[in-house]
């Protein structure tokens, strides 16, 4: 299948908006969407998930995003950080859900401390198999809010107006929530700066 011929000589967010609106007309134009965003949305969802997980939930994304393009509002901010906002919600499911079968999973069978894996202590941590040790701790310490402003900027490379419209919060909100999960990775860290986002000091 040859992919759609993508239009970069307008503004993108411009012409990520008239792609949507020419969409509720021709449904097969939101595949120039899902061509352009789909890998950076995929990379996005398996830094914070195992890749088996990121494939379901990256479709899963333009799916939704597909299903609910005719409440897409072009005022309100550009395609990108919509479909973020989407994936991110998405993560926050996921891993409720994998709470949830962990918890039924430790009523159902009875404790042995010598099977007992890491899949014990999934809930506590962060889900990326890329991040191991202090950091991978200093993350799960972190609410879940403030995780969620970390990454989009750190793995997603989003603006903080690209995450207040990703997550529905202020412009405001995301730089106190960037701040406070900077100092507490960094303190946990032993002050050592893991160079996650843009450079604060």
């Amino acid at each position: 299948m040859t992919a759609p011929p993508e239009v970069d000589d307008p503004p993108r967010q411009a012409d990520d908006a008239s792609v949507m609106s020419e969409s509720l007309r021709r449904p097969e134009r939101f595949a120039i969407l899902y061509d352009r965003y789909f890998e950076e949305i995929y990379r996005y969802l398996a830094a914070r998930l195992r890749t088996e997980a990121a494939d379901d939930l990256a479709a899963e994304t333009f799916l939704i995003a597909f299903r609910k393009r005719h409440t897409y509002d072009a005022g309100l901010g550009a395609v990108r950080p919509w479909l973020y906002g989407i994936a991110t919600k998405l993560v926050a499911g996921h891993r409720r859900g994998v709470t949830r079968m962990l918890a039924a999973f430790r009523r159902a069978r009875p404790a042995d401390p010598v099977e007992a894996g890491p899949e014990d202590r999934v809930p506590s941590r962060v889900d990326a198999a890329s991040v191991r040790g202090p950091l991978a701790g200093a993350l799960a310490a972190l609410s879940p809010g403030d995780r969620d402003v970390l990454l989009l900027v750190a793995v997603a490379g989003l603006s903080y107006e690209e995450v207040a419209e990703s997550l529905g919060i202020p412009p405001g909100t995301v730089g106190s929530r960037l701040n406070r999960a900077r100092k507490r990775v960094r303190a946990a860290l032993g002050d050592v700066n893991p160079m996650i986002g843009d450079a604060d000091g």
